[in-house]
């Protein structure tokens, strides 16, 4: 799973953090850093200052030693060996701390003699593209002080395994949670226009054991065409090629919540829309133009007349995708059983972003909201109007179940280095809720947590294993 850092920014507060920081913070969280690669500046303490003085340094002839401002209320000390700068300019200074591409850290230094606290950097030397020789020169209303990875189009994106027994780390949000919980600072809200829910008239779900749970918005008069800048970058930061806004906004709200989504062309469609089993050699043509013959056990989503539309959890099918020609939508989000979604994929070789979250669970509480975020952003980004309701066909799943934390047994297996106040803290910052018997509701997102030693194993890991006595 591809992560941004940017994106991930939106969730919480990761100012001050270094690459490093949040590397041992997914790694804390049982979250496999796989690879780390910058798109530009990625260090916070690559920043703007102003230099306020130049001098000759007293033992080579080719350097200088400069006196800039940083924002620190006092000037900084630097040697530099540049020649394209005169003082005035504003220049990216690397504190010490800041790291820059290759793994090489900023420190304090001497430099002939010369006592140096920082580096001043060329374009290539902070992660930029290479322009001239010396100095990057910044604009002369470039804030002092200020990060200049804010004044370029920057990001990191980290290649993350999630481990399968946490699906809800399977988008930026629930990354962005989990992190929150572990900095404890505040998990930053997502605002989501409510919209108004009906039973659905244009669903019919046959295969409940499969989908217990589907919704539907249509959206009549949309214009398909290239998404706009921001929603594209987000996609290309994560390493996807936008397709056009319709499909991207599917994309975003897969990657933004956890939650896939797929919108038909609603021309293709006849009638209701669908759920139910495939017939034994039901033939079934899917949008990346492989042919698959179906069994019993594959769950479909189909219309009135038959057609299989869509590889239900899996992938869409290529008669009924949205293209330019299309202006009305018809925007599915559902839950579907796991266990049948992991069989169809194996079975088929087919596997997508979707599947990869069905298979694993979704959050049920989420389809809803999932939906709302689409519809949102599809009106902003190619017009049209959504009937006034989303149309509900089943129930979603309650997943919320209550667990006994046993304080006896967490104090003999923490070893008395945790209060039991501290722990109960961990869970509420984890999303639990202390029921009136003494027990916990665990969140829909977190099917995992079942046992009482369950909670325990998440105490002591926000908690620190490093600080549990060893026996």
């Amino acid at each position: 799973m591809n992560v941004s850092l940017n994106w991930l920014a939106t969730h919480l507060d990761l100012s001050g953090k270094s690459i490093k920081e949040i590397d041992d913070l997914f790694t804390f969280a049982g979250v496999e850093v796989e690879g780390i690669v910058s798109k530009g500046i990625s260090s916070e303490k690559i920043v703007v200052a102003q230099i306020m003085e130049a001098v000759q340094h007293p033992n080579a002839d080719k350097l200088k030693v400069t006196q800039v401002d940083a924002g620190e209320g006092q000037l900084r000390q630097i040697v530099c060996g540049a020649k394209n700068y005169k003082v005035g300019d504003k220049v990216p200074c690397c504190l010490p701390g800041a790291e820059l591409p290759g793994g090489f850290t900023i420190g304090e230094t001497k430099m002939r003699g010369v006592e140096s606290k920082g580096m001043l950097a060329a374009a290539s030397e902070i992660g930029l593209p290479e322009g001239e020789d010396g100095l990057l020169i910044l604009p002369p209303d470039s804030e002092i002080g200020k990060p200049v990875k804010q004044l370029f189009d920057c990001d990191t994106l980290l290649e993350l395994e999630v481990t399968p027994n946490r699906p809800d780390l399977l988008s930026h949000r629930g990354m962005g949670r989990e992190l929150a919980t572990l900095l404890k600072t505040p998990f930053l809200p997502l605002e989501i226009p409510a919209r108004d829910t009906a039973p659905a008239t244009d669903v019919q779900i046959d295969a409940p054991e499969g989908c217990p749970f589907y919704t539907a918005v249509r959206i009549s008069g949309v214009t398909v065409k290239e998404s706009p800048a921001w929603l594209k970058q987000r996609l290309e930061s994560i390493g996807l090629r936008p397709i056009n806004n319709i499909v991207d906004v599917t994309n975003y709200v897969l990657h933004e919540l956890g939650q896939p989504l797929h919108a038909f062309d609603s021309a293709k469609l006849s009638g209701k829309i669908i759920v139910r089993k495939a017939n034994e050699g039901e033939n079934f043509l899917a949008l990346d133009d492989s042919k698959h013959v179906l069994t019993t056990d594959d769950l479909l989503i189909s219309d009135e007349s038959g057609a299989a539309l869509a590889l239900a959890g899996v992938m869409g099918g290529a008669e009924s995708g949205v293209t330019e020609t299309t202006t009305d939508i018809l925007l599915e989000s559902a839950y579907f059983v796991p266990q049948g979604i992991r069989r169809t994929s194996r079975r088929t070789a087919l596997s997508s972003d979707s599947s990869y979250r069905f298979e694993r669970g979704v959050d049920p509480a989420g389809v809803v909201t999932a939906s709302s975020l689409a519809v949102k952003l599809i009106l902003e980004t190619a017009g049209g109007t959504a009937e006034a309701a989303t149309q509900l066909a089943g129930e979603a799943p309650v997943l919320v179940r209550s667990v006994t934390l046993d304080e006896k047994k967490l104090d003999q297996l923490m070893g008395g280095s945790i209060s039991i106040s501290a722990a109960e803290e961990i869970l509420t910052r984890l999303g639990l809720t202390k029921l009136a018997d003494g027990s916990w509701d665990a969140p829909s997102f977190r099917a995992d947590l079942q046992r009482h030693i369950d909670l325990v194993e998440e105490i002591a890991r926000v908690h620190g294993l490093d600080n549990v006595p060893s026996r």
